[in-house]
């Protein structure tokens, strides 16, 4: 696979987000609405400062009900177990034959500590250091079963083969996991794993363990610059580079239709906001700047957050996608069945299996 993978082939993701909605109907129609356009993905946010159902729980109630689209929960890593945080994110995979994901947040406030009193807030720094943490154990957790480890054999009355299953034997600054786990290892091998990389001590983890990086900004110069950066940093860590994908994320708001962009967007740019780059325009125009960050090489794709649920995922999918499609930019139909399919990354081998490592 080439460098030049981004520019070759666009990625489209976008937000579920709906603030107030429990129903699980809302969140079904919202997904099938985004792989009826082929997204990569979908997100749900959670965080323990915000009311509202539980990301990964209400996305595990979509996996039956769609066949193809990304799902990705946002999965809070600080004040809980990495053990049941890869187990639930394996689950999801499990449920959505192959197309889970997990987006790594932290958790920043003594409010949210106080919540768990298990310690007190601690620094972003050493939040995404731990947090870089999990990311590996999980890794090493979702290897500890081979994917030939599970037998079924009723004669005998063998369900595994214990020969397959591994301790993984972490032992880091911040915790301790033996393993193996406890669920057979995830279709995709590794479920994808996504980091908002736009601050420093998050940029780190991403370039060391994502799969996705996300970059909020409103200009298509400083997005090139965060993916070069991010890039060399995953080399670095002796990562292929075109093993990770970086989208830009914007907030769109498409109340005016057809019309042109909001001239204070700069001709259809995005600009800064207090909660991130915003986009206000139609769904034309929004094609046309997603069109120009791609060709010239800024990003890999989008991660777009409608700023109205329904009626700017709609404009996205019958307005902004046809579009790109039709000018050959973004795909009509999904060529695979997994997560990694649609972003075009290859299933991690085991690294037991293939160190032929012993429990």
């Amino acid at each position: 696979m080439t460098s030049s993978h981004g520019r070759g082939r666009l990625h489209l993701a976008a937000a579920l987000d709906r603030p107030s909605a429990y129903d699980a109907g809302s969140y079904v129609d919202a997904a099938r609405l985004a792989e009826r356009a082929a997204l990569d993905f979908v997100t749900l946010g959670d965080g323990f400062a915000r009311p509202g159902p539980d990301a990964l729980a209400v996305l595990a109630r979509v996996a039956p009900a769609t066949y193809r689209v990304g799902l990705v929960p946002t999965v809070t890593v600080t004040h809980t177990e990495p053990f049941h945080v890869q187990a639930a994110v394996a689950t999801l995979d499990w449920v959505g034959r192959g197309r889970a994901g997990w987006r790594i947040e932290v958790s920043t406030t003594e409010g949210e500590a106080r919540l768990f009193g298990r310690r007190h807030a601690a620094p972003a720094d050493a939040l995404w250091q731990e947090a870089g943490e999990v990311a590996d154990v999980a890794a090493r957790l979702w290897d500890s079963w081979e994917d030939d480890a599970e037998i079924r054999d009723v004669a005998t009355g063998r369900f595994v083969d214990r020969d397959k299953l591994h301790y993984v034997d972490f032992t880091g600054p911040h915790f301790s996991v033996k393993g193996p786990s406890i669920v057979p290892r995830p279709p995709q091998g590794h479920p994808v794993r996504v980091v908002d990389a736009t601050e420093g001590p998050a940029r780190a983890v991403a370039a060391r363990y994502a799969d996705v990086a996300l970059v909020r900004t409103a200009h298509p110069a400083e997005a090139a610059a965060a993916r070069a950066e991010l890039r060399a940093a995953a080399a670095a860590h002796g990562r292929d580079p075109d093993d990770l994908r970086v989208l830009a994320a914007l907030e769109v708001d498409l109340a005016d239709g057809e019309y042109a962009a909001d001239p204070g967007h700069g001709g259809g740019g995005p600009r800064p906001t207090p909660r991130g780059p915003l986009y206000r325009g139609g769904p034309v125009d929004l094609a046309e700047l997603i069109a120009a960050w791609h060709r010239e090489g800024a990003v890999d794709g989008f991660h777009l957050t409608p700023a109205e649920p329904r009626r700017d995922l709609e404009r996205l999918v019958n307005g902004t996608v046809p579009l790109l499609q039709h000018r050959g930019l973004f795909r009509t139909f999904y060529p695979g069945s997994t997560l990694r399919d649609h972003l075009g990354l290859t299933r991690p081998a085991n690294q037991y299996a293939v160190a032929g490592g012993t429990s």
